[in-house]
């Protein structure tokens, strides 16, 4: 089986960069040992964050740095004996975190952030996904009066970017947002968010982008993409059916897996994990919930979906491999269950993921550069579902040789090598 290119990974950055090289006249093959979207695109908050226009920092308040140090926080976590082995990426990840480097940061991701729903919106009109779609933004709350202060400041101070918002009292979320009557009194307000899209099901939104490419001739391939071969003239997979898949260009796009590939070659990125968990509450009676909220100050997201009420936590830093933890899980539920009615969960288990991370807060876009046809597009932290389809075109602009929308120096893989 030949192609011109080989996709490692179908969750949706994979699927979005198989699709935008398949517009451009490219033959894809889309290659994945699982389902498609069944890893990270699985389990995420369903959200398409077009108002997060500011990574996701490493905080420098002494206080805030205190609070995590104690470890019984909510919002992020971390395994002690897991500790020393990511020092070094943590202090990367400080260290890329001060004010002037994560502006930089920020402009670099701003033209993919802004592309994000519109990259997305022509994505669901060709595959007819619509109905997996809410466009009623996300409401971020808070319950302590300064906090509620600080980031209504924060948010005003984004007018710059365009953004669509409201800034809202404690009757007015209650107004959108029924279901938090019985503790409005705890609430100090919030901000909603207008221009964002969410989404009742991030893998069926996956797998709809997917049909869509195998409906227009691609192809998709069960393999495991650790039996990559290099070969004189490119690269070579056996799938699981025992064809050899040959391929003129490879994109590593295997998010939380990809140092399965870019190590094997000799690369070395520094591709950190954050885990997460997420689990499914029934809806209360009467009163479902209608937006996506995140509680800022406890760092989870209620989020209404297909299945009932998703809640996914902050950040563990936890071995990738480790068991399943149900401390944070249930440290965010009881905050939860303090504001919002939740019914019994569905999952006996919930669900356990991998974010892929970079210390400087953008993903890895662009070509390996001791290797002739190797691309990466991997890396997008908490916004793969956000930067899906606008890093897949970015990236099938470079391997086109199309002008790119967006400076791609940014992400070039060679920032840390």
């Amino acid at each position: 089986m030949k192609t011109d290119v080989l996709v490692l990974g179908a969750g949706i950055v994979g699927v979005s960069a198989a699709l935008h090289l398949q517009e451009r006249g490219r033959s894809v093959v889309l290659a994945d040992r699982g389902e498609t979207g069944g890893g990270t695109s699985y389990g995420n908050a369903g959200l398409i964050e077009r108002s997060s226009v500011v990574p996701y920092a490493f905080p420098r308040e002494i206080g805030t740095l205190l609070k995590y140090a104690l470890n019984n926080a909510s919002d992020v976590r971390y395994e002690p004996t897991h500790l020393p082995r990511i020092l070094p990426w943590l202090a990367r990840y400080w260290w890329h975190s001060s004010p002037a480097r994560l502006d930089k940061s920020a402009r670099a991701l701003l033209p993919l952030v802004e592309a994000s729903v519109s990259e997305h919106d022509r994505l669901i009109e060709r595959s007819g996904a619509a109905h997996l779609i809410r466009e009623k933004g996300w409401i971020s709350v808070y319950k302590d009066p300064q906090k509620f202060a600080a980031a209504r400041a924060d948010a005003e101070s984004l007018s710059p970017f365009g953004l669509q918002m409201r800034i809202i009292d404690r009757e007015d979320f209650i107004a959108l947002e029924p279901a938090f009557a019985g503790s409005g009194e705890k609430l100090a307000g919030g901000v909603h968010w207008l221009d964002p899209k969410t989404v009742t099901d991030p893998q069926a939104l996956t797998k709809a982008y997917a049909d869509l490419f195998l409906y227009n001739g691609g192809i998709f391939a069960t393999a495991d993409a650790a039996d990559l071969r290099e070969e004189k003239n490119g690269w070579s997979l056996k799938s699981e059916t025992g064809d050899i898949i040959e391929a003129g260009e490879i994109v590593v796009a295997l998010g939380p897996q990809s140092g399965l590939v870019f190590r094997k070659l000799g690369y070395r990125l520094p591709l950190g994990i954050k885990r997460g968990y997420h689990r499914h509450y029934a809806q209360a009676e009467g009163a479902p919930l209608r937006h996506s909220v995140v509680d800022e100050e406890a760092g989870y997201v209620l989020a209404p979906m297909a299945r009932g009420i998703r809640l996914t936590t902050g950040i563990e830093f936890a071995a990738p491999d480790a068991p399943a933890n149900m401390i944070q899980l249930r440290r965010c539920e009881d905050h939860a269950r303090q504001l919002v009615a939740l019914g019994e969960p569905f999952e006996q288990t919930p669900w356990l993921g991998l974010r892929p991370c970079l210390p400087d807060m953008r993903p890895v876009i662009g070509p390996g550069p001791r290797h002739r046809g190797l691309w990466f597009n991997f890396g997008h932290a908490h916004h793969g579902l956000t930067l899906g389809p606008a890093s897949g075109r970015l990236l099938a602009e470079q391997m086109c040789g199309e002008a790119p929308f967006a400076d791609p120096a940014p992400f070039h893989p060679q920032r840390f090598l």
